[in-house]
């Protein structure tokens, strides 16, 4: 596995708090650091950017890259639990697990200040990830994430493969199952563009996870960005705000 870091000037004297960002579909650890113009804004705020990959890349298994939305590029934030990608592709427990002990181990993060945010699978990934470890992760937020996974087709497909034909098993991945349960402790952000092609696919539901957010009264922030489509350049028009909301939580 890689992953991409940027520590800030603050780093130079003293352990700052973290911040992991989660890739789409198709992504790597390269693509927020060269896409997402986020470290002016890091800097100032003293934040540290930790990307990691979307999926294992050793060893290979037949047919991994076969589809842009599926096994390569497309590990989902989920613990297999199907052959063959049982055996490697263990994106939770790599996110919330040995990720942070590399971290944590070798560079100046503030243990007890740790953030997630992502954009569309990784947008799932994030939420999914602070919902199911609220104490791990103080603050969350996304951009254009795939909200209910279980009622959108990149969700069924990566679900079914990953999982199982089991249902029950695959609430434990999906945001809107999890916020309807339980509020998260902190405020959460999403912004969603208007123009999104996979908006009007039915891949995203934003409105699906507000209404399980408004089940367990979450303090939530959706955003419908007009005009805005799914890349970068809607990522980089709202990065600042969505590192700020961060920062003001993870300072505290």
């Amino acid at each position: 596995m890689r992953f991409s870091v940027y520590k800030p000037p603050q780093a130079k004297t003293g352990k700052v708090p973290v911040l992991y960002y989660l890739a789409g579909l198709t992504c790597t650890d390269e693509t927020f650091p060269t896409k997402a113009h986020a470290q002016a804004v890091a800097a100032e705020l003293g934040l540290m950017l930790v990307a990691p990959d979307t999926s294992p890349r050793e060893p290979r298994i037949p047919g991994d890259s076969e589809k842009w939305d599926f096994g390569q590029g497309a590990g989902f934030y989920v613990d297999a639990t199907q052959a063959p990608w049982s055996t490697n592709y263990r994106m939770h427990s790599y996110i919330t697990r040995e990720l942070p002990e590399v971290i944590a181990a070798n560079l100046p993060a503030l243990p007890d200040a740790t953030g997630i945010f992502g954009h569309s699978m990784g947008g799932h990934g994030a939420l999914t990830i602070a919902l199911r470890n609220p104490t791990q992760y103080k603050s969350v937020s996304a951009f254009a994430p795939i909200g209910a996974p279980m009622q959108a087709p990149w969700g069924q497909k990566a679900f079914t493969n990953y999982l199982g034909p089991d249902r029950e098993k695959w609430r434990e991945y999906d945001a809107s199952e999890l916020i309807a349960r339980k509020a998260f402790p902190a405020h959460i952000l999403i912004d969603q563009g208007t123009a999104d092609q996979f908006l009007a696919d039915q891949q995203l539901l934003p409105e699906k996870f507000s209404a399980a957010a408004a089940k367990s009264g979450q303090k939530l922030t959706l955003r419908m960005q007009q005009g805005y489509d799914h890349g970068y350049y809607f990522i980089q028009t709202f990065m600042g705000d969505h590192l700020r909301h961060h920062a003001q939580i993870l300072k505290q």
